[in-house]
Order: structure tokens, then C-alpha cells, then sequence
């Protein structure tokens, strides 16, 4: 099914990178969103795969492209030519996925704070490799219209940085929230502090006050009682 249908392909790739984005440990709806709608400056929609969301309100792009035709008949052929012409062409074909996606101009879009690259994840480690090694230059020929090519391997320990980054940040907002709500407890312990000296010293006064009573009613010499 995959080798005949393009959009076939293309709902694999993205169903192989939402499995990758579960086993990170980033959670959906915090810390990624997948196939939101965005609108350029000029109102065209743009709806991306994968937004990473980072601390700060910063974001990185994610877009799956599946290029599986060219490769296939390379692995299936016998002959060393054919399979040579046919990774050219599966080379050129990613070439021609990065040259899509940079023209979309994600990093550019209003709202996004997003660094200036996007992510071209390709599901298949072996295809990945094997463009590579057939146009040494598709690395820097995507770098330099500001894409990274992914694979399975290569994204996950990206998107486990990820991760570390915002399990960092949880644990520094947390630290902060902790330190402001033990200077909260702190300000309100030396106010009732406070509050119970000055008991104290209303419970000493009030004490003299009944000894001088007790004194001139019971006790002292010629005291009321005695007198009556």
C-alpha cells in the first residue's frame, strides 16, 4: 500500500513521528501540538505536522516527508547502475521535499518565535542513509535553506533534549514557586510571632492587674474583705 499511494505515504510518515513524539515523553497539548492550522502575513494557511512548544514561548517546526518510490526500486533491483540512477532520484526527491518546506517559511510566520530551521523528518533510517551517501552535499544543501534533515534515530535523541529541557525549567519554576511561598510562610510566622508577644505582655499586664485586685480585695492589709 505504501509504494502505490502518495497520501498513504504521507499518513504513515506523520503516524511514525507521532509514535516517536510519545516514546519522548513530551505530552501532547503541553508540550506539542500536531496539525494546527497557522496563517502567514499574506492570510495563506499553513498547517505543519508537528509544533514543538519550548520554555519561553519559543517553538520548533516538524514536517514528515515520506520518499519511498526511487528507493524501493533501488533496494529491489540486481543491477548496479539501475540502483545507482534510481538513489539519484530518490536524492533528488528529498532535495525537492526541502526545497517545499523552505519555501513555506515557517520560522516567519506571525506568532511563532521559532529558531530559524525547520525539522525535515524522514521515517526510514536506511533511505536517509542512503541519500546521503549518494549526494554528499543534500546535508548542506537543506542546511543552507534553513532545514534539518531527521531520521527516527537522530529526532528521538533531539526530542529526549527537549524533554531535559522542559523537565529543567518545571524544576526551576517549581524552586522559584517554593522559595516565594517559603517567604509567604516566613512574613506571616513573624507576624503571628507578633501578634503572640504582644499577648504575652497584654497577659502580664493583666495579671499585675489582678494580683493588685486580689491584693485590695483578699489579701493585703486592710483589705476590703477584712474591712466588711
Amino acid at each position: 500500500a505504501l509504494k502505490g499511494d502518495v497520501k498513504k505515504q504521507g499518513n504513515w510518515g506523520e503516524l511514525v513521528l507521532e509514535r516517536i513524539l510519545e516514546r519522548s515523553g513530551l505530552v501532547k497539548g503541553e508540550e506539542y501540538e500536531v496539525q494546527e492550522s497557522l496563517r502567514s502575513a499574506d492570510g495563506q494557511l499553513r498547517k505543519p505536522d508537528v509544533i514543538l512548544y519550548l520554555p519561553e514561548k519559543k517553538h520548533i517546526i516538524i514536517d514528515a516527508k515520506v520518499s519511498l518510490t526511487d528507493y524501493e526500486r533501488s533496494v529491489g533491483t540486481e543491477n548496479e547502475e539501475e540502483r545507482t540512477a534510481f538513489l539519484k532520484k530518490h536524492a533528488e526527491s528529498v532535495k525537492k521535499h526541502v526545497r517545499e518546506l523552505s519555501e513555506k517559511n515557517y520560522p516567519g510566520l506571525p506568532d511563532m518565535q521559532s529558531p530559524d530551521f525547520v525539522l525535515l523528518f524522514l521515517p526510514i533510517e536506511s533511505a536517509f542513509s542512503s541519500a546521503l551517501q549518494i549526494d554528499h552535499e543534500l546535508y548542506a544543501y537543506a542546511w543552507d535553506r534553513r532545514i534539518v534533515i531527521v531520521s527516527p534515530t537522530t529526532l528521538l535523541a533531539t526530542l529526549r533534549t527537549i524533554e531535559s529541557i522542559w523537565k529543567q525549567d518545571k524544576q526551576n519554576r517549581n524552586s522559584i514557586e517554593i522559595a516565594r511561598q517559603g517567604g509567604l510562610l516566613h512574613d506571616r510566622l513573624l507576624a503571628l510571632f507578633d501578634e503572640f508577644d504582644k499577648m504575652g505582655n497584654q497577659l502580664n499586664t493583666l495579671g499585675s492587674t489582678y494580683n493588685d485586685l486580689n491584693k485590695k480585695i483578699f489579701e493585703g492589709k486592710g483589705n476590703l474583705v477584712r474591712r466588711a
